[in-house]
């Protein structure tokens, strides 16, 4: 994708869908976050505005944030595997590829490499988008293995901490004692430790977050996806409850995202010199880019 590749001729537009239109000339391609990021979200025409998943699905949330929190939508892919996760994913304005249960990072590992041989002057992000059976389960050696040889994308896991795409089976992601409908008698043993697993196995950007703050997840999002394509894996694991299987009530959903950041979801970040050093310098440039567009506004409006 590109901007050249997504905006129609004017001669075509009219006979073109209506959403597509307006996809290109309300959406958030090309624009700076102060006029199509999460803040803005419901201003703007946005990447992923219907999906099937359940009422009160906090991953669909979640999932929504990714993609208005999104650096240069029109330069990147992403790519998942079976879970509920895709269902929303796939309906995104944005490439998409489906795994086949769990190889998401290693086809992200081939694709990323492809990406810098055929357009070396440009940034061309990707990022797998998984559950955590997908990523931390079934996908598990997968996902290690691109870390550990340093792939330059992201991983993000959603992590609602059981298999809900398929019927509530326990994942290795589930806390000790979980009782599901698939494990009945409770887990028998404790949550994975994805964040120090990624940290061993070299990830140079890593946060454990419940996405509670719209602002904070954005910026994470936008911080792993700098730091990828210059210095090494990232890795963002982020609480997405099922309420379903865990039979969250719909108006219940934010206060138990709310409660789990005082526990097991408690905001980490973790980060190398090198990351920090992208960090930095990226956040000071769009700074000085905002503060360069509010100067401009307001001499044009004098």
């Amino acid at each position: 994708m590109s901007m050249k590749y997504i905006t129609p001729a004017e001669t075509f537009k009219k006979y073109l869908p209506k959403d597509y239109v307006e996809l290109v000339d309300y959406g958030p391609f090309g624009k700076s976050q102060e006029e199509a990021g999460p803040g803005n979200m419901g201003q703007f025409k946005e990447l992923l505005e219907e999906h099937p998943m359940c009422s009160g699905c906090w991953m669909a949330y979640f999932i929504r944030v990714i993609f208005a929190a999104l650096p240069n939508p029109e330069e990147t892919v992403t790519l998942g595997t079976a879970g509920c996760g895709r269902l929303a994913i796939s309906q995104a304005a944005v490439p998409f590829i489906y795994g086949n249960y769990g190889d998401q990072n290693a086809m992200a590992s081939g694709l990323t490499r492809a990406f810098r041989l055929r357009f070396p002057e440009k940034h061309k992000d990707v990022i797998t988008i998984a559950g955590d059976g997908g990523t931390m389960d079934i996908g598990f050696s997968m996902t290690m293995h691109s870390w550990i040889r340093g792939e330059k994308f992201t991983t993000i896991m959603l992590d609602n901490e059981v298999y809900g795409n398929t019927g509530g089976q326990e994942s290795g992601m589930s806390p000790q004692g979980a009782v599901l409908k698939m494990a009945p008698e409770g887990k028998k043993f404790g949550k994975m430790p994805a964040t120090d697993l990624a940290k061993a196995a070299g990830c140079v950007y890593i946060v454990r977050l419940s996405p509670t703050n719209i602002k904070k997840a954005a910026q994470i999002i936008r911080r792993a996806i700098f730091v990828a394509r210059e210095v090494g894996p990232t890795f963002i694991h982020a609480y997405t409850s099922c309420n379903i299987e865990y039979s969250i009530p719909t108006e219940e959903v934010f206060k138990d995202a709310k409660e789990k950041e005082k526990g097991r979801f408690s905001f980490d970040e973790y980060m190398t010199d090198a990351a920090r050093e992208v960090i930095e310098r990226v956040e000071a440039e769009e700074k000085a880019a905002r503060k360069a567009r509010k100067e401009a506004m307001k001499a044009g409006a004098m």
